[in-house]
């Protein structure tokens, strides 16, 4: 018989079975596709060798009048701007106190340090920073001129804070008394959670589940984790804290200049963006009154004045509005799109579109049943909006459409309902790919990606964890964040901070993790080795690969029938100088699985042709 050449077509299917999804492939990791073949994805490297304290959930970059690029970086306890190789906290501050006179109460052998600040206000894990004690702070030199993430709060007038050295020293000898000279205590806005969780105790789940008068032990109600939107007004950076307040960062000032509260706007919002070209901005799930969080409604929005971050009161002066949404039950994220700013609520898609006076915009409901899942849920590439919502992949190129997915339930069967706020939509052009980084039901923070490559068609998925990412245009190269829940950030060398951090990578660089290899794979459902044969026996296989660095192994499953529970399997490895293999396969059906996974090992994969011959069927 002639050489059987053994062809796939682009893109991962998990909605059918192995033999249904002959011609297809139906799992990978590390993988995407580009021209119709699947290749293993670029690598990264670490943008710096820091780490963020807590983990990241928004990225913003952009470029101010003198050409200076800046990244601004959002976690649960921080807020950063990465500029030209340096990484600087420009959390914003809550309170200064006045001058404490010997503030600070220490314990022999111990690291716990007590402090008095009559109504300091502070939360467990909040930061503070001293300034103005004297050198010798307590006693034995004791430096507390430092900044310190906050351990205990005794009362409204004394909370604790753990003094450790730069060996992690946890006591103190001989370290007893009070002191600290004439203090000032400078306190960052209170920190958030690092993920979603459910709200438990009474009125949390429904009517009748459980005894009457006692808390519920599960629950409806998620309590979303610490999140950030941010976009730029001109050449500065306005910051809005989920359910918190609306932040000005001004590059001016300088990276070493704290983000500021923009004092006349609202103060309790869900997120924030600026409408091009008139340039409003806006304020989603914010105050009916403002200055009043009692009043946050998470179907309200408010626009300023237009050139304007400050001036919110609507008058006949000014283009400052509002708007209620009426379907859904909050507003969960928006983008600039054509001619529009596109709005989702948890079940619906509006549009705010810029019509002049008197009426500045005008909102128009353009779909139901098609809510999105996160504030970062939702992009626009060139005029076409993608989002993923509850159960389903949606886009907006003039007419909502739900997206064919061939990796649907594998995605929404396994995807967890508490951390849906934490989904990161990420676009990474170069490769013509929208990816949506997301958690799994056994996983609290993210872990697995699902990416549609628009231009191709096609899905891929992956365990690649990313919570941020920021796609090239400022920068050559996207860069991007994942978080580790036990390891401890090194910016700013705060004392006594507990585990969480985030590190920073530029990806799309190389071919590795950092400096050690990516296990990459992709595998195929079964396939008729030659359609209508009886049993076949395969010989030798001929593979085909482009831009082949290091090498990969290739195994080939044989089967007599699709649901035979016994197989035979052969694997090669395969290199750039490797013409062909020999093989002793016999079947009806087989499967290929192409794997690789030591440093610099690099591969797009071609075809595959195998010399087949008539067999027996003993």
């Amino acid at each position: 018989m002639p050489l059987t050449k053994i062809a796939f077509a682009p893109g991962i299917d998990k909605q059918d079975t192995e033999y249904g999804a002959a011609g297809r492939w139906t799992d990978a990791d590390f993988v995407r596709f580009r021209y119709g073949l699947p290749e293993k994805i670029g690598g990264w490297i670490y943008l710096i060798t820091d780490t963020l304290i807590g983990v990241a959930r928004d990225m913003h970059a952009w470029t101010d009048l003198d050409g200076v690029r800046y990244t601004a970086i959002g976690t649960d306890r921080k807020l950063y701007v990465y500029t030209e190789g340096v990484l600087y906290d420009i959390t914003p501050i809550r309170r200064t106190s006045g001058t404490l006179t010997n503030p600070f109460a220490t314990v022999n052998n111990s690291a716990t340090v007590t402090v008095t600040d009559a109504g300091h206000g502070a939360e467990v894990g909040d930061f503070v920073t001293f300034t103005d004690g004297s050198a010798n702070n307590v006693v034995n030199n004791l430096e507390m001129n430092a900044e310190f993430q906050i351990t205990t709060v005794t009362n409204a007038n004394t909370y604790t804070v753990t003094y450790t050295n730069s060996s992690g020293t946890s006591t103190l000898a001989d370290a007893t008394g009070n002191g600290g000279g004439s203090v000032t205590a400078t306190y960052q806005i209170g920190v958030g959670t690092a993920v979603s969780q459910y709200g438990y105790g009474w009125g949390t789940y429904q009517w009748g589940k459980e005894a009457w008068g006692t808390a519920r032990s599960s629950s409806n109600v998620t309590i979303e984790g610490r999140n950030w939107s941010f976009d730029n007004f001109g050449e500065d950076l306005l910051a809005t804290v989920n359910n918190g307040k609306t932040f000005r960062w001004d590059t001016s000032a300088g990276p070493g200049t704290p983000a500021a509260v923009v004092s006349s706007a609202p103060t309790v919002s869900r997120f924030n963006l600026v409408s091009m070209p008139d340039r409003h901005t806006f304020l989603f799930g914010t105050e009916t009154t403002i200055g009043s969080g009692t009043t946050q409604d998470s179907l309200f929005l408010r626009f300023s004045s237009q050139e304007s971050f400050s001036d919110w009161t609507p008058s006949s002066s000014n283009t400052a509005g509002s708007f209620r949404i009426q379907d859904g039950s909050k507003i969960v994220t928006a983008v600039r799109s054509r001619n529009a700013v596109l709005v989702w609520t948890d079940t619906s898609l509006n549009a705010l579109q810029f019509v002049g006076a008197p009426f500045t915009f005008n909102l128009t409901q353009i779909g139901a049943n098609c809510g999105a899942v996160s504030l970062h849920s939702a992009v626009d590439v060139n005029g076409t909006a993608f989002w993923m919502s509850q159960n389903s992949f949606y886009k907006f190129d003039g007419a909502i459409s739900k997206m064919p997915c061939s990796v649907q339930d594998y995605v929404f069967e396994d995807f967890s309902i508490t951390n849906q706020p934490e989904t990161y939509a990420a676009v990474n052009s170069e490769f013509n790919e929208v990816t949506w980084f997301y958690t799994s039901n056994d996983a609290t923070q993210i872990d697995r990606f699902v990416t549609y490559n628009y231009l191709e068609d096609c899905w891929a998925t992956g365990s690649l964890a990313r919570t941020t990412w920021q796609d090239y245009g400022v920068y050559q190269k996207p860069y991007a964040t994942d978080y580790s829940s036990t390891a401890i950030g090194t910016n700013p060398a705060a004392l006594g901070v507990t585990a969480g951090s985030s590190s920073l990578y530029q990806q799309e660089t190389g071919t590795d993790n950092v400096n050690a290899g990516i296990s990459a794979f992709i595998e195929s459902g079964d396939f008729d080795i030659a359609d209508g044969q009886p049993f076949l026996h395969i010989g030798k296989g001929i593979p085909n690969f482009k831009n082949l660095t290091g090498s990969v192994d290739m195994k080939l499953t044989f089967k007599s029938y699709p649901s035979s529970s016994t197989s035979t399997s052969a694997t090669r490895t395969v290199t750039s100088t490797t013409d062909k293999f020999d093989l002793r396969g016999r079947g009806r059906q087989a499967n290929i699985r192409i794997e690789s996974d030591a440093a610099g090992d690099n591969w797009r994969y071609g075809t595959l042709r195998l010399d087949v011959q008539p067999d027996g069927g003993r």
